[in-house]
């Protein structure tokens, strides 16, 4: 049961760490919701792929943070 504590410690520890790692791609979040702003403001025409380039930029920024998580490095 003891060995069932640790894994879920480690968890825990993982998953509170997210959100701080996640605040790292503030930049690419806030060019992706610029980007989709503008393409819903008034007279913008929201299409698919407007955004991809910032949206793969945000992607990649969150899959390297998850990874960082997971692997447990800071």
């Amino acid at each position: 049961m003891s060995a069932n504590g640790a894994v879920w410690g480690r968890v825990r520890s993982r998953l509170r760490a997210f959100p701080e790692r996640l605040a790292a791609c503030g930049a690419e979040a806030a060019a992706y919701g610029r980007c989709v702003q503008a393409s819903t403001a008034p007279g913008g025409r929201l299409s698919k792929d407007l955004c991809a380039r910032e949206f793969e930029a945000l992607r990649s920024c969150f899959a390297a943070a998850a990874k960082k998580t997971l692997e447990g490095g800071c």
